[in-house]
């Protein structure tokens, strides 16, 4: 009898171990984990670590060592190619790792000769690793598939015009070249639906994050789920905020005003910010609001340590703006998981909401709303102290594995290798 043919995939993005500090490295290295259990050998194509501002070895362990991993010549402009601060804003462009081209291409035919994959596949958000994919399906003819995640362009971004363009232009030839475009929330794949209704609705398909049940498994043996009854309730943030998408400064100044009139106090509450990305100012509207014995702002945690500590914690803290109501944070996967309870500070309108409500884990706030901030928050730290807020179900929240998630691009992959069209032709 014959032996049954290797299926190959080559996966081309930025985040991969070793770099630190992107929950976007979790998608590509858990599809090269369970891809093989789906009949798919994969082999990755990313950037030399030189590259990664920060690098981690805490996750390298998990790359299966029988997958093939280059790492081509990439350089970020920010601190390679500056001089006095500065560098040529055409080597910034249409990401500060554009250079990923020049050792992406050569190194990424080579590959393809020696391991002869049936198909590419690129994944964001960097906009250059859609770039390698583009020209390595020019040149070679293989199917792609782009996994876009999020959106390229939305109303607000890029706000720079000429990076706008740029992404503009790279989003139409990625439309227009790949065989299938991926999102990971329903709300994006909506969005690109209406700014393309020429394209067929089965090009748009949708493959949401989510988390792994092996991170979690030895990881919760060891920690004990936080009690509420001890007195003192911990509210953590974990993970980055910023002044725009996850802007943090209503809920601080919802926090001042209620310790101004003695509805919460400082012996009764701890909040922590982990890993925010934006401490010098965090610390700074925190010592402004006096509310510095409440709130901390803490460094960053290897990835396995940082779910412990949500593990910990007595409820999760999810801050997400309404011009990200597209968008569900890889990080939310993680919070279900974990078995807490999660305040989400959030739009109603929006994915993530949506999903905590699918959950029946939604206790929603308006992020940008002090007052009802305000009005609500302690009535939700009462339910805290008793141990009444609602959390998801396990058996729902199971369904969100990242191994569940893997089996469905081995299924999208088993239908484009299997005869699907390319979209070459179309306007």
């Amino acid at each position: 009898m014959g032996t049954k043919a290797i299926k190959r995939v080559l996966l081309i993005a930025y985040h991969f171990p070793p770099v630190a500090g992107s929950s976007g490295v979790l998608r590509t290295l858990k599809f090269v984990r369970y891809l093989p259990e789906f009949g798919w050998q994969p082999s990755v194509l990313t950037v030399h670590p030189r590259a990664y501002e920060r690098l981690s070895d805490s996750q390298l362990a998990q790359v299966p060592k029988d997958v093939p991993v280059v790492r081509a010549f990439a350089l970020d402009a920010a601190r390679h190619m500056a001089l006095a601060g500065r560098y040529p804003r055409c080597f910034a462009l249409p990401d500060r790792w554009v250079s990923w081209l020049l050792g992406a291409i050569p190194a990424g035919l080579k590959m393809i000769r020696q391991q002869r994959p049936s198909i590419l596949w690129s994944t964001y958000p960097m906009p250059t690793a859609h770039l390698v994919g583009l020209l390595l399906h020019r040149l070679t003819g293989l199917p792609w598939i782009a996994d876009c995640r999020d959106s390229m362009l939305d109303d607000v971004y890029p706000a720079d015009p000429l990076k706008r363009r740029i992404h503009a232009w790279i989003e139409r030839r990625v439309i227009r070249s790949a065989i299938r475009v991926v999102f990971t929330t329903p709300g994006t794949l909506r969005m690109y639906a209406e700014r393309y209704p020429e394209v067929p609705k089965d090009h748009w398909v949708l493959i949401a994050n989510g988390y792994d049940e092996e991170d979690f498994c030895k990881y919760f043996e060891m920690t004990a789920v936080a009690d509420s009854s001890s007195g003192k309730l911990t509210l953590l943030h974990s993970g980055l905020v910023d002044p725009v998408d996850r802007d943090p400064r209503h809920f601080l100044a919802a926090l001042s005003r209620l310790k101004r009139s003695e509805d919460i106090k400082p012996q009764g509450l701890r909040v922590v910010f982990r890993a925010s990305g934006l401490d010098d100012e965090l610390r700074s509207w925190i010592h402004a609001l006096e509310i510095d014995d409440i709130v901390e702002v803490a460094p960053p945690l290897p990835y396995h340590e940082a779910l412990a500590e949500m593990r910990e914690a007595t409820a999760l803290l999810l801050l997400q703006g309404a011009c990200c109501n597209h968008q569900i944070p890889a990080k939310l996967y993680e919070y279900l998981k974990v078995g807490r309870p999660i305040i989400g500070l959030t739009d109603v309108e929006g994915d993530s909401a949506a999903l905590l409500r699918e959950l029946a884990a939604d206790t929603i706030l308006p992020l940008d709303d002090e007052a009802a901030i305000v009005a609500a928050l302690p009535d939700i730290l009462m339910k805290l102290q008793a141990g009444c807020l609602p959390i998801a179900a396990d058996e729902a929240v199971a369904l969100h594995s990242r191994r569940s998630r893997t089996a469905e691009l081995a299924q999208l992959l088993d239908q484009v290798v299997l005869g699907a069209g390319s979209p070459e032709n179309m306007k």
